[in-house]
């Protein structure tokens, strides 16, 4: 169950943002690390779980949707200052890929990587609430191409950054792996309702 000051942060916005009809969507509306948007064939995809776990797995596409959906409703925040109020996401719960995998004990974070060679990575910490989802639809329609299709993280109180589009692996790690912008000079903690954008 949510708290009574999670609800409450989730009926406004988070400082410095205002909100928007919908998402900003990649190599349309902007352009994301690379000038173009991947081309991914399902027939083809897989989702690659390792590093440090007790069962490593590799998911098809198939396999992929026949574990338990749920769907969630969060807002979703750029830290470009905009926002997108009650998206509505179905896919899996990261728990349930914790689930499959069982990492180590010396696994504390996991590291996102993309068909685009896009990365980020959050502590396990960070991935446990049942909000924090790899998500394939949006209100209710498979996602485009420019918002991740097939599979993207959602993690509602990060900035936008650390959810990452296209994913391919997910790799468990007993240390931080710095991702793309947060080598660039954005926070690694990107909280939204800290203004935390930029590494201190």
């Amino acid at each position: 169950m949510l708290s009574k000051n999670r609800i409450t942060k989730r009926k406004r916005l988070p400082p410095g943002q205002i909100p928007i009809e919908r998402l900003l969507r990649w190599g349309i509306d902007h352009l994301g690390i690379t000038a173009y948007v991947p081309k991914i064939d399902l027939k083809t995809w897989f989702l690659t779980v390792d590093g440090e776990v007790e069962n490593p797995v590799k998911l098809s596409w198939n396999d992929f949707l026949k574990l338990p959906k749920v769907e969630s409703t969060s807002n979703f925040h750029c830290v470009e200052g905009w926002s997108v109020l009650n998206c509505k996401w179905q896919g899996i719960t990261f728990k349930q890929i914790v689930d499959l995998a069982e990492p180590k004990e010396t696994a504390e974070f996991a590291t996102f990587e993309c068909a685009d060679g896009y990365t980020t990575s959050l502590s396990l910490e960070e991935l446990a609430g049942d909000d924090i989802l790899l998500a394939y639809k949006l209100n209710g329609k498979g996602l485009e191409e420019g918002l991740g299709f097939p599979l993207r993280l959602v993690v509602p109180d990060k900035y936008a950054y650390k959810s990452a589009m296209w994913i391919t692996r997910i790799k468990f790690t007993s240390k931080k792996e710095l991702g793309y912008w947060e080598k660039r000079g954005y926070s690694d903690l990107a909280d939204v309702w800290k203004n935390d954008r930029y590494a201190k």
